[in-house]
């Protein structure tokens, strides 16, 4: 795994009150389902981004109000109608 080093103002971790460690993860977990959210990668490659299973990972989606489902109402419409 790649470490990647991030600067932030001291102030954040008082304001956010998070030590640095519960910050780093929590940036991990709202990186990978913002990424989600837009489409960029899996549901299952985020909850590998986050450092959490599957489940939990869809957990987290529902406290950031994300849908655990990438398919809008028509794609799901044609789905549908494809397994018929």
């Amino acid at each position: 795994m790649t470490e990647v080093v991030l600067e932030l103002p001291d102030s954040v971790f008082s304001i956010l009150q998070k030590d640095p460690a519960e910050l780093g993860r929590e940036i991990r977990i709202v990186a990978a389902v913002k990424w989600y959210e837009l489409g960029q990668i899996s549901q299952g490659r985020a909850a590998e981004i986050a450092g959490l299973s599957r489940a939990e990972f869809i957990l987290a989606l529902g406290r950031y109000r994300v849908s655990p489902f990438q398919y809008g109402a028509e794609e799901v419409r044609e789905e549908l109608r494809d397994a018929d």
